[in-house]
């Protein structure tokens, strides 16, 4: 990569991405100049106040109604609220000057060419030499967009192509115009991957250019598909949902999320502008969508699309579905398949494929049609929107959320076996898969050194797929990495002397076996290795204990096991900090209850930016047991001054926890006093968080690791806390807050926190604290209320968000 630096960034249009990109780049640290058009006309308001068209507040009312729009929008644009100082506010007209101190400018208005252009003419007047210029277009020809520019314009200019929401979606679409230089792709693939987090593709300039091309075909197909077979709106979507690695919303689900309109939008265009296309009909745009454009049913943004939420007259709320026949809305009903039924003990995604397309019933001749409609696709669209298969894959993954991309799912049901199913659908395969197999290769992917290996169609070979050096993909090295394995956790070699704990318990939840594994991979740490990272690559970190084994041993009051299991559950919390090796931490999506609790634990974490910590122990009528309610009153201590703030600063440590917070991202964690600043650090690429981690080992263990001294020195406060506690938690139950069952709960958290009912303010250890926690978290166990709440979290299937 260039020493290209991105201090500054100019986004032009504050519409809904315009203002979800200038968010994520304040995310990141980035200065950002968010600019739009002036408004034409007073509105009421602005008259009552006797406001004219000059003042700054009405000239500058677009751009900040919508920023402001933005961030109150949910899921939040920003990590962090205080990111949206970051952001400076203008408009074209007074403020289009202000863009020579931008390093980058970024071009979100209308998609219409014509203005556009205009756009672009006003900015090559004012932009400094040698500043980036790309346009968010979702499908307008980039070729078309920088005519009569200046060369310095043409040589900077490219189409960078966002998802939305721009903050969680990972593909980042890079669309060379006909003079883009090389040096600005490769700073641009780079700077994706490393500082916007993103899954970089430099694509094609054909219309809708990777993912959407693809998506849209995929969507599109569906809507076709259903009517042939007959198909229900909840069965589309329970068929293409989590069971194929896909979003929970599925199909229709999140068509209404997106805007039936934006579909339909980009499918219109595809159909417009690929007239040669194989499958040119399947853009057509079906009578029953034709239908529901007209009477604006679009999803979400117009209160009903596919599914329509109603009132009923007892006040609730009820969805109810649109019958694709009738086109009337109606009652929900539940979709079940035999064949998915066969899949429900298979916990890894690709293992399902070669199992749903067996299936004997309409699910099973669904997937046959889908996939092999898919197959046929993508392999004839190479060479056309890109000329490597991985590409494709990629934006898939991290444009639509698949946890597989079309060609990894072909390998998951074998080459050959997919060819079938395109024949059986009276089609043909692009004449490069069949002179694959003639060559001896018959995959599209295969995993060599740790590294994934794609098939190269010019070269006939599989070679590597680039970028890869600063990820470590725990699937690719076990094989050959693996020095202990349990039925909880895989310990892995990850080199350098560095050794990896991953938990492989169903949803990473801990239990027994992640607990033994994690001691073990200390005792191996510290005999030959010189530390440890305690990372997976599930799509979360851990949801907390699994809570059937706490149930049963309360249900059959065996409290001498279950003092056991959680002073084990506590030892090992322990055992993270006070090793002789460094622990390095690696959250990530939910990191809940007792994956917090090793979090807090940790010497060093590297946390990515889209986790989401806390202890939520209390939703399952607890505490914290496993070290959380010990570390989050020493964490208080540590921040005592003086007896004026002493009790307000226990308190916000006290309300983390009897409020269940959960931070929105790992930036907010620090907020909550979960992560530690100066100490812990924020990684905004995932993908590259373990070989972080395993980068922040080896640097603690090479600056001469000592284990740290355990702890005699909190100050726990005794009396005087535990009855401002006690007050606020009996004002809170007279209020009806919180029931009988709450008000337990939170005055033996109180206990715990203020050291007990101590006479006056005291030094304690850690293991004093933990005794009480560990008291505490038995004794609640023992209430009734606890068990229902346990038994009813485990019949929803839920290991513990705990």
């Amino acid at each position: 990569m260039s020493k290209r630096r991105i201090n500054k960034v100019a986004v032009i249009g504050s519409g809904i991405m315009g203002s979800g990109i200038a968010c994520h780049f304040a995310n990141i640290g980035v200065e950002v100049l968010l600019l739009d058009i002036v408004p034409r006309e007073l509105t009421d308001d602005e008259k009552k106040k006797g406001l004219t068209l000059e003042d700054k507040v009405v000239r500058n009312r677009i751009v900040n109604g919508d920023l402001q729009k933005a961030i109150k929008s949910n899921p939040a644009p920003l990590y962090h609220k205080d990111f949206a100082k970051r952001i400076s506010t203008g408009n074209l007209e007074d403020d289009i000057s202000k863009v020579k101190t931008a390093d980058w400018i970024i071009e979100v208005v209308v998609e219409r060419l014509d203005i556009k252009k205009q756009v672009f003419e006003n900015l090559d007047k004012h932009r400094k030499p040698g500043t980036l210029i790309t346009s968010n277009t979702s499908g307008i020809p980039i070729k078309f967009m920088s005519e009569g520019r200046s060369e310095d314009f043409q040589k900077h200019f490219c189409g960078t192509h966002f998802f939305n929401p721009p903050r969680y979606l990972k593909l980042f679409e890079i669309i060379p115009g006909p003079k883009t230089s090389t040096e600005v792709l490769d700073f641009l693939n780079g700077y994706g991957e490393k500082f916007l987090g993103k899954t970089s593709v430099v694509a094609k300039d054909t219309p809708a250019f990777i993912g959407n091309r693809i998506g849209i075909f995929g969507i599109q197909s569906l809507f076709h598909q259903v009517k042939e077979m007959g198909l229900t709106v909840e069965e589309v979507d329970k068929l293409t949902g989590p069971v194929i690695g896909r979003p929970k919303s599925a199909t229709f689900r999140t068509v209404d999320v997106v805007g039936l309109d934006t579909l339909v939008h980009v499918a219109k265009g595809i159909y417009d502008n690929v007239p040669d296309d194989e499958e040119h009909g399947i853009f057509q745009i079906p009578g029953f969508i034709d239908t529901m454009m007209e009477k604006k049913w679009l999803g979400s943004k117009s209160g009903q699309g596919f599914y329509k939420k109603v009132k009923n007259d007892d006040g609730s709320s009820e969805i109810l579905t649109l019958d694709l026949d009738s086109l009337d809305y109606r009652k929900s009903k539940k979709a079940s398949f035999g064949t998915l039924e066969k899949t429900k003990s298979v916990d890894k995604v690709t293992d399902r494929f070669p199992i749903l397309i067996k299936g004997e019933d309409k699910a099973g001749e669904f997937y046959r049609k889908n996939f092999g409609a898919m197959f046929a696709y993508v392999s004839k669209r190479i060479p056309e929107i890109t000329d490597e298969l991985y590409k494709i894959d990629d934006a898939m993954k991290a444009g639509f959320g698949w946890d597989n991309g079309p060609f990894e799912i072909w390998d998951a049901v074998g080459v050959k076996k997919g060819i079938e199913l395109i024949k059986d659908l009276g089609k043909e395969p692009a004449a490069w898969v069949n002179e694959m197999l003639e060559a001896g290769v018959d995959s599209f992917y295969t995993i060599k050194d740790g590294n994934t290996y794609y098939y190269d169609i010019p070269q006939k070979k599989h070679v590597k797929v680039p970028g890869q050096d600063s990820f470590i993909i725990l699937d690719n090295i076990r094989k050959t990495s693996e020095v202990f394995r349990n039925n909880g956790v895989v310990v892995e070699d990850l080199g350098d002397g560095i050794l990896n704990v991953e938990f492989i318990s169903k949803m990473n939840s801990v239990g027994g076996d992640v607990l033994a594994g994690i001691n073990k991979a200390i005792d191996m740490a510290e005999k030959d290795y010189d530390g440890l990272v305690i990372a997976n690559n599930g799509k979360n970190f851990s949801v907390g204990a699994n809570i059937g084994m706490i149930f049963m041993m309360a249900v059959e009051q065996e409290y001498e096991e279950l003092n056991a299991a959680i002073k084990y559950f506590q030892d090992t919390s322990m055992r993270i900090r006070y090793s002789s090796i460094p622990v390095v931490v690696a959250p990530h999506g939910m990191t809940l209850g007792g994956g917090c609790e090793f979090t807090l634990h940790a010497d060093r974490v590297v946390a990515a930016a889209e986790s989401y910590i806390g202890l939520v122990e209390f939703g399952v009528g607890v505490i914290p047991g496993g070290g959380g309610s010990k570390e989050m009153a020493m964490r208080a201590s540590d921040l005592f001054r003086k007896d004026d703030v002493e009790l307000n600063t226990l308190q916000e440590y006290f309300l983390t926890i009897a409020m269940a917070k959960v931070s929105t991202s790992a930036y907010e964690a620090y907020d909550t006093g979960i992560l530690q600043k100066g100490k812990d650090i924020v990684i905004v690429n995932e993908a590259r968080q373990i070989a972080a981690a395993k980068a922040m080992a080896r640097f603690m263990a090479d600056q001469g690791y000592t284990k740290p001294i355990p702890r005699t020195d909190i100050k726990v406060l005794g009396k005087q806390a535990l009855g401002m506690f006690l007050v606020g938690t009996d004002q809170m139950k007279a209020g009806n807050y919180i029931s009988e069952h709450d008000l337990k709960i939170a005055n033996k958290l109180a206990y715990v926190m203020s050291g007990g009912d101590l006479s006056e303010a005291s030094y304690v250890s850690e293991q004093y604290l933990l005794d009480l926690e560990r008291e505490a978290f038995l004794s609640l166990t023992g209430e009734r209320k606890t068990l229902e709440r346990l038994q009813h979290m485990i019949q929803k299937g839920k290991p513990l968000r705990n």
